[in-house]
């Protein structure tokens, strides 16, 4: 049934894709503003106590709701499976944007591709070649496919819907609260950005693997070995490394922006970026995503049968 749930949130996703502005993480938003509003006095340990609260609050609401429902029948708590996935999972969530940034760089229109990279990233981009674009676009490509679709489905194949929950709201504070205190060198949200690295650690070296296992195993496997540690993040670096090296594009290098050049290192072997690498990217994800359906399958089957 787990497997079953996955394919069919897929399935809706595509043909009815998710807001990103939806109702529900307006409101999981306004959220967790009261509550930095009323714990976030600077210090760490407000931090930790607002996240306990922020994350246990709607996990706690997804495991009654299943467990009530499957008490009812568990056809019930099955639907429910399937509208937490569909809410906290998707490729919806990003690929237009990766989409139309292809589709621009493949018309030679730059403009455009840049428009659309900075309305995804929110990075300035006026400066920005068309290698640099294609490059970034790879790079955001590849965590959002981790962050939107390979993250929650592991927590849900782990801790059911309440592993999606708490994984999707733990993610959120890690951008709201933790990205932006770490920017600022402020305390409060330290904790939001290291509880994201926990959950995000498991996952994605689940991931980069099956990036390696679908890709080139060898320029995969030796990317994340040498490569991985020198980005700023190093579980982005890992999926990173791993992913350029599995396709075989360099991503990283130094980016021109905002009348400066931007260094960062260089990841991957091979070809420079491009929009046929974007769409190399693009089969990279979906066989990862088979590969990982497959696996949850053959494990049902195994466990059905036994």
């Amino acid at each position: 049934m787990t497997w079953l749930a996955l394919v069919l949130a897929l399935l809706l996703e595509q043909v009815r894709p998710i807001a990103r502005g939806n109702f529900l993480y307006a409101g999981y938003r306004a959220f967790a503003e009261s509550i930095e509003r009323n714990f976030n006095a600077g210090q760490y340990q407000h931090g930790v106590l607002a996240w306990v609260i922020a994350v246990a609050v709607p996990t706690a609401i997804a495991m009654l709701i299943w467990g009530g429902l499957h008490l009812v029948h568990p056809l019930l708590s099955w639907v429910f499976s399937v509208a937490v996935l569909y809410i906290t999972m998707g490729f919806r969530q990003f690929s237009p944007a990766f989409t139309g940034i292809a589709d621009a760089l493949k018309e030679g229109d730059i403009v455009a591709a840049r428009k659309l990279l900075s309305g995804w990233t929110r990075e300035p981009v006026s400066q920005l070649s068309e290698n640099e674009v294609a490059r970034l676009a790879i790079e955001q490509g590849l965590i959002g496919a981790f962050r939107h679709v390979f993250g929650p489905l592991f927590w849900f194949v782990l801790l059911g819907p309440a592993g999606a929950v708490a994984y999707r709201s733990a993610t959120i504070l890690q951008v709201k609260w933790g990205a932006r205190d770490l920017r600022r060198g402020e305390q409060f949200g330290s904790f939001a950005d290291q509880a994201g690295d926990v959950l995000d650690w498991l996952p994605i070296r689940a991931t980069a693997a099956t990036f390696a296992v679908m890709g080139d195993f060898e320029d995969a496997v030796f990317c994340w070995r040498q490569q991985a540690e020198r980005w700023s993040c190093a579980a982005y670096g890992i999926l990173l490394a791993a992913g350029a090296g599995a396709i075989g594009v360099r991503l990283g290098m130094p980016l021109h922006q905002e009348h400066t050049v931007r260094f960062r290192p260089e990841l991957g072997l091979g070809e420079d970026a491009d929009a046929n690498m974007l769409a190399s990217a693009v089969g990279l994800v979906w066989r990862a995503l088979l590969f990982w359906l497959a696996i949850i399958l053959l494990v049902t089957i195994v466990a059905w049968i036994g």
